[in-house]
């Protein structure tokens, strides 16, 4: 796959980072999102397709993209479809500042450093090109406004957005109410995104036990769960930490 379009990864990164703080929205869950955004991608490249709630390779061949790579190579040792659940449920470190890095590397983010407490030194991201991120949040207006269904990616992109919980984010407040509940109904227009967005969510809400039956397109759209307050998971060490205003620093604390 070519490198002259974004990845979802990159995109669901770009719509949780704040251009003027350089913190992102919903940081622990984000990170489920991340790994789950690397399915999507595989999935649209060829190289992995939904087997029931399982994910299987069915093209082994590299994508180009190193960090898609790495995962798809995971996937193929593991010789058969491994659950959705199980696979953005395992550890993913590093994940999110191999991407940070990425994004830096191609100029859509710059690193500021800092210090937390006046001691440990930080980094924090902020973005650089923001018609990119402008460019990204217009193909959601556009497709909560219009209704009209939208492309895959960004069917894929919409239904990660409200797995992780970047709705409040992205359409705050009561005002934001009804665009928060169109970018939930985006779900159902991509298998695959609906999938992945799903066992995020069941990541999130401790739901690993029982195997989740694929919905088809445009199916179980009236049961989508909403997204739960807060990820099971906790943070690995260098990872974001989130803060008590539910934003995490985009920082490498002790990292220099």
């Amino acid at each position: 796959m070519g490198r002259s379009r974004r990845t979802i990864p990159e995109e669901l990164l770009l719509l949780a980072l704040d251009p003027t703080t350089g913190t992102t929205a919903q940081p622990q869950s984000l990170d489920l999102g991340l790994a789950g955004a690397q399915l999507v991608e595989l999935a649209l490249a060829g190289r992995i397709a939904p087997d029931g709630d399982r994910i299987a390779v069915v093209m082994p061949r590299p994508t180009g993209d190193p960090t898609l790579d790495s995962a798809l190579e995971l996937l193929r040792r593991r010789g058969s479809p491994v659950r959705a659940v199980h696979w953005i449920g395992g550890p993913r470190l590093g994940l999110r500042q191999t991407y940070l890095t990425h994004l830096e590397r191609c100029g859509m983010v710059h690193a500021v450093e800092g210090q937390m407490c006046g001691v440990l030194p930080t980094t924090r991201y902020q973005a650089t090109e923001t018609a990119i991120s402008r460019e990204i949040r217009a193909r959601l207006d556009n497709a909560i406004r219009t209704g009209v269904p939208p492309d895959p990616r960004t069917a894929a992109l919409a239904a990660l957005a409200h797995a992780v919980g970047l709705g409040k984010h992205l359409y705050p407040g009561n005002e934001g109410r009804s665009s928060r509940s169109r970018l939930r109904d985006l779900i159902r227009h991509d298998p695959m995104g609906g999938l992945v967005a799903h066992a995020v969510m069941d990541v999130q809400n401790g739901v690993a036990a029982q195997p989740r039956r694929a919905q088809a397109a445009g199916a179980g759209a009236g049961s989508v769960r909403q997204p739960a307050g807060r990820a099971t998971a906790q943070p690995a060490a260098g990872v974001p930490v989130q803060s008590r205003h539910g934003h995490g620093s985009m920082a490498r604390v002790g990292a220099r």
